[in-house]
């Protein structure tokens, strides 16, 4: 696995929009603002590429531009961090343009960066992996640097400066708090904090016991499914397929699956259908362990913990529900491909390794 170095105080990290197209329009200018603002409060510089401020509809119909954007930032020697703006649907399009594209794949080899995104961002995580570079399942810019309240909210913010560290070894802990979505983001709500509950759960243990050690691997459970199926637009299968993006069961059972659902709140029943595909492949019964994301909102909380118990009841895997990953706020950043041991019994999730090279 190849690894990024850490940020520091003054490095540049570009933002782009590898997906939903929104960084360009007037609605979002205040968000966009914000974002800029806390990047450069942490001691970054932010560098917009070129095509991420393009508008919705022309980066819908020319994902070889949010590629093109992605890989200029990669042969951006002064660039040290890649950020993406917010998720989507259509991720997987950029996918061609990249990986049939020598002089990005050595940039990526030989000038590893930063790379963090969640939700649809998943398909460039996959990507990378292939590419042997270790990504972040993380902040991105508009949900998390330009959140609307006064300050970034205090989980997230402190999980993004672990990008300034290089700790051996670490825990990542519940957060003791959570966020309900925002119902607007116009620019009269700009300093005022979103609404907040007591975490009352904290790590929840659904399947299984004891303490297993694997890679981390995993991203938003639709987008997993559409990787798999072609659903959503019926070629993202063949796109996987063609550039032998999808892993064997060999290299799942050397892994730790991590999912979590996204504002969409697939209903139990969706769930259930998607996890019992994933079951059928043998993927849940080849992983060593499975790490689930809060549901947002903490909708069909209860509801999905019973799908989750019903699915894996027959299962060995161990499953750990109720992780600050993905679309519930807050959010922490997990590493792909890091070695971490996830405890069952005492609920404990440890990074095992540096995740910086340096």
């Amino acid at each position: 696995m190849i690894k990024p170095k850490r940020l520091q105080k003054g490095d540049k990290v570009a933002i782009v929009s590898l997906s939903r197209g929104l960084l360009g329009m007037p609605f979002i200018k205040h968000e966009l603002d914000l974002g800029i603002k806390r990047l450069k409060e942490l001691g970054l510089e932010p560098v917009i590429m070129d095509n991420s401020l393009k508008d919705m509809d022309t980066l819908f119909e020319h994902p070889e531009l949010r590629a093109q954007d992605l890989k200029q930032a990669f042969l951006d020697d002064s660039i040290k961090g890649i950020i993406t703006a917010i998720g989507g649907d259509d991720t997987y399009k950029t996918i061609p343009y990249l990986m049939e594209d020598k002089e990005f794949i050595e940039a990526v080899k030989k000038h590893p960066k930063i790379f963090t995104g969640f939700s649809d961002t998943t398909n460039n995580h996959w990507m990378f992996q292939k590419l042997g570079l270790e990504t972040f399942y993380g902040p991105c810019l508009l949900v998390d640097f330009a959140e609307l309240g006064k300050n970034m909210l205090p989980y997230t913010k402190k999980s993004f400066e672990m990008f300034f560290q290089n700790k051996k070894r670490y825990s990542i802990e519940s957060s003791p708090v959570w966020y309900l979505e925002r119902e607007d983001f116009g620019p009269d709500q700009v300093g005022i904090p979103r609404k907040r509950k007591q975490e009352k759960h904290g790590y929840e243990v659904l399947n299984g016991k004891g303490k297993v050690t694997g890679k981390l691997f995993g991203g938003c459970i639709e987008s997993l499914y559409d990787i798999y199926t072609s659903e959503r637009y019926g070629e993202e299968n063949k796109i996987y397929k063609k550039y032998k993006l999808l892993p064997t069961l060999e290299e799942w059972s050397e892994r730790i699956l991590f999912v979590e659902t996204s504002e969409e709140k697939m209903t139990p029943e969706k769930l259930e259908k998607v996890l019992m595909y994933f079951k059928k492949e043998k993927i849940l019964e080849t992983v060593r362990g499975v790490l689930v994301g809060k549901p947002m909102d903490e909708a069909y909380y209860e509801e999905y913990k019973e799908v989750y118990k019903k699915v894996f009841r027959d299962l060995d895997t161990p499953v750990l529900f109720n992780i600050n990953i993905g679309h519930a706020t807050p959010r922490t950043i997990l590493p792909y491909g890091v070695e971490a041991t996830i405890d069952y019994t005492k609920k404990t999730i440890t990074i095992n390794e540096p995740i910086f090279d340096k």
